[in-house]
C-alpha cells in the first residue's frame, strides 16, 4: 500500500463535507410495481450489493482508491480487479453497512477506520445485481493492516483515483446489446513488475466516482448504456443470456 497521506487535513475535511451533500440520481432500478402483475406472473426483485470506494491520501497528496484482485479460484470474475464489497445480507442496516461488512471480511478493513460520506447512483451488473457504490474516507492509512481472505482475494493494491478521468493508459472497445451501443473501458496500472487491468463494472463505477470527487467529466467519451430490469422473473433467463454474449 502507498504511504501515509500528506495532503492538508483541511482539504480532506472540505472534501468530506462536499461529498456529504451529494445526492445521487434516482435509481432506475426501483422495483416498486406500477400496476398489479399479470395472473400467474412473478415480479422480478433483484438482489442488491454494495461496494466500497475507499479513498485516502497518498505520499504525494493525491487521492488513491483501494482495489483487490479476486481469487483465481472463485466461480465468477476470478482473477479480475474489483472494489471490496458484495451482496447485501438480512442483517445489514443499509448499503454502507453492506460495503463495510464485506470490506472487513475480504481485506480486514475495520469499519471504525472509515468515514462514509456518500452513496452514488446505482449500477446494474451482468448478473442483474443492483450495485450501490459507497464512498468512504480512510484518514489514517497507517492504521489499516490488511488481512486478506484468501478464499476471495489474491491481492490488494491502490491506484490514483484521477487516472479514471484521464485518457492515458486507457483502451476501449465499442459494443452493442439490446439495441444500445456503449463503450467498454480498460485501464492499465503498473506497480513494479505487476500489471493490473481494471475494466467492466469496476471501471464504470470508478469513472463515475472520480467525476463526482473531482467535479469534472472524463477526458474521453464515456458512452454508457442504461438497461432496464426485467419486469417478471420469467424474463431473466433471456436477459442474462444476452449479457453472457457480451
Amino acid at each position: 500500500m502507498a504511504g501515509k497521506g500528506s495532503g492538508p487535513a483541511a482539504d480532506m475535511d472540505a472534501l468530506v463535507q462536499r461529498l456529504r451533500l451529494h445526492r445521487p440520481a434516482p435509481s432506475p432500478y426501483d422495483t416498486e410495481p406500477a400496476a398489479a402483475p399479470a395472473a400467474g406472473a412473478e415480479l422480478f426483485r433483484p438482489r442488491r450489493a454494495a461496494v466500497l470506494v475507499c479513498l485516502f491520501r497518498g505520499d504525494g497528496g493525491e487521492l488513491r482508491v483501494i482495489l483487490t484482485k479476486r481469487s483465481s479460484s472463485l466461480s465468477t470474475h476470478s482473477g479480475e480487479v474489483s472494489l471490496p464489497g458484495g451482496k447485501a445480507e438480512e442483517g445489514d442496516a443499509d448499503d454502507a453497512a453492506t460495503a463495510l461488512r464485506e470490506s472487513k471480511e475480504e481485506i480486514g478493513l475495520e469499519p471504525a477506520l472509515v468515514t462514509v460520506v456518500a452513496s452514488l447512483e446505482h449500477f446494474l451488473s451482468k448478473h442483474l445485481l443492483v450495485v450501490v457504490p459507497v464512498i468512504g474516507i480512510l484518514s489514517d492509512i497507517q492504521a489499516f493492516k490488511p488481512v486478506l481472505n484468501v478464499a476471495e482475494v489474491d491481492e490488494i493494491f491502490d491506484v490514483p483515483l484521477e487516472m479514471f478521468l484521464k485518457d492515458e493508459n486507457r483502451t476501449s472497445e465499442e459494443r452493442e446489446k439490446m439495441g444500445q451501443a456503449f463503450t467498454v473501458h480498460y485501464f492499465t496500472y503498473l506497480e513494479g513488475n505487476k500489471k493490473y487491468l481494471i475494466w467492466g463494472l469496476t471501471a464504470r463505477i470508478l469513472i463515475h466516482a472520480a467525476s463526482i470527487v473531482y467535479e469534472r467529466p472524463p477526458d474521453f467519451p464515456e458512452r454508457r448504456a442504461h438497461f432496464n430490469l426485467p419486469k417478471y422473473t420469467k424474463d431473466c433467463s433471456s436477459m442474462l443470456a444476452g449479457y453472457a454474449r457480451h
